[in-house]
């Protein structure tokens, strides 16, 4: 799993399942990478928060689950970094709220339903558009 893709699921998941304001982020990464460049930073958490000057039409609302599942299918990463998962067997790190034991090891519980942010990001969006009209 590339740094990148780390990126763009932490920044989806702090602008549209937390609706944290995409500087915040931003302002947090920045005074940690050691490499940091303020204009691909910046632009970075724009593009990812729907706010940036990027033509596509549509709103990226990255599913940290199906991500997980595609760049990591056999869950090795998160057993690596996250070793509170570590007993799950293979994609169930993903996933651990849907396992008795997934939370056993003071892994924490799931804080939001992706689904229903993904809709409250999207119900944002469709309500910011019909203001500027």
């Amino acid at each position: 799993m590339t740094v990148s893709v780390l990126w763009f699921r932490t920044a989806s998941f702090l602008t549209k399942d937390l609706h944290v304001w995409w500087p915040v982020g931003a302002r947090h990464f920045l005074d940690h990478l050691l490499d940091g460049d303020l204009a691909s930073n910046n632009h970075g958490w724009q593009w990812v928060a729907g706010s940036g000057t990027d033509a596509s039409p549509y709103v990226r609302v990255f599913n940290p689950v199906s991500q997980g599942q595609r760049f990591d299918p056999d869950g090795e990463y998160v057993r690596r970094w996250v070793p509170e998962l570590a007993h799950l067997p293979g994609v169930a790190v993903h996933t651990p709220w849907e396992h008795p034991d997934g939370g056993v090891h003071g892994y924490p519980v799931r804080i939001v339903d992706h689904a229903a942010e993904r809709q409250e990001a999207l119900t944002r969006y469709e309500a910011a558009k019909g203001r500027g009209s």
